[in-house]
């Protein structure tokens, strides 16, 4: 992004802001015509879409006359290259609120979507062929100020100018094979069976099966991926940044429960939740870190959650249970807006802070 683009982004982000302080502190009620109209349209054009013009900006879009309209679908070319759904001020974004628009996109051949009631801001890819929470690819807040760079970096993402190249999808990427290479990490380590015990059996002949297991349970392992970010070549498109660049993003697995304990994030007894193909389970985090599901606790989120959906749809042949990524699998209710979030929003506060 061109930097009087940028600046100008910085500016309009910073009005938004204030207005959303505003009218939170009036407590006003905001309709969704309100919100779009004097927090969500001045950013998109400060982002470049010009509102006037019906090639780039189409409101209550629709492929087809019987589909049910999508608030705004962005065009490049002709074609609708994003869709966002725009919800009331006070609104707390949830799955059924993605599930739909996803669902249309998927099916009209848009990669990508922005859920938003005007602050919260939830970038999703309807491509990828996982469960909806997994398809988020990054949430922001703009009314938190520790996220201002978050947001600046967020939303130029999908500004007029960007939306043409691959970075969304070089990102996208990036992340979701660090996830599903996460998430195996985790069920190596949380397998029962051995199979990464009897793997490092094999390099170290001097121990025992026995004693390699028990070594692996007092191992205290962190993963971490650094942030794909992108940055500007005077050379030619955007590319890559090197691993030397410092990550600007926070979207990172070094974080773990303990963390967001210490650092006051987390108050136990958390309360999780999760609606699975039409069954409610409930989960615990506990003052040690553990996660307790079905009276039985567990060393991770990912390993409760595991066994929460063994316990809906069994487990796949030759594992303990289905790879679950249960940052954002469980959810829990917000203080403030009694909306459901995932765990993860308060992990990547916590790797904001740290930062």
């Amino acid at each position: 992004m061109a930097a009087d683009a940028r600046a100008a982004l910085t500016e309009t982000l910073t009005k938004v802001r204030g207005r959303i302080e505003q009218l939170r502190a009036r407590g006003d009620r905001v309709s969704e015509q309100d919100t779009k109209a004097i927090l969500i349209e001045p950013l998109l054009a400060a982002l470049g879409w010009r509102l006037n013009d019906l090639d780039e900006v189409r409101r209550e879009y629709r492929a087809k006359s019987q589909d049910n309209p999508v608030d705004y679908a962005l065009l490049l070319f002709g074609q609708p290259r994003l869709f966002l759904e725009a919800k009331a001020l006070a609104t707390a974004l949830d799955r059924k609120c993605a599930s739909q628009v996803l669902g249309y996109a998927s099916v009209v051949g848009v990669g990508w979507c922005l859920l938003t009631n005007g602050d919260e801001y939830r970038l999703y890819n309807s491509h990828a062929n996982v469960d909806v929470d997994e398809k988020l690819f990054r949430t922001v807040r703009l009314s938190d100020p520790e996220q201002a760079e978050l947001c600046l970096e967020t939303l130029e993402l999908c500004a007029r100018e960007q939306m043409g190249e691959a970075e969304l999808d070089v990102l996208w990427k990036s992340q979701f094979v660090d996830r599903r290479v996460l998430a195996a990490l985790e069920e190596l380590f949380a397998d029962e069976s051995g199979a990464l015990a009897r793997l490092v059996r094999k390099r170290s002949d001097e121990l025992s099966l026995a004693e390699v297991r028990e070594s692996l349970r007092r191992a205290q392992v962190k993963v971490h991926f650094p942030a794909v970010t992108l940055f500007a070549s005077t050379e030619g498109p955007s590319v890559p940044a090197p691993e030397l660049k410092p990550a600007k993003s926070p979207v990172s697995y070094a974080a773990e429960l303990q963390d967001l304990i210490d650092a006051g994030l987390v108050q136990p007894p958390l309360a999780l939740e999760k609606e699975y193909k039409g069954v409610r389970l409930e989960a615990m985090i506990e003052a040690d870190g553990r996660v307790r599901f079905a009276e039985e606790s567990y060393d991770s989120l990912s390993m409760a959650g595991g066994m929460a959906r063994k316990s809906v749809i069994g487990a796949p042949p030759g594992r303990a249970y289905p790879p679950t990524n249960g940052w954002t699998f469980w959810q829990y209710r917000d203080a403030a807006s009694r909306g459901l979030r995932t765990v993860d929003d308060l992990r990547q506060q916590s790797l904001q802070q740290r930062a």
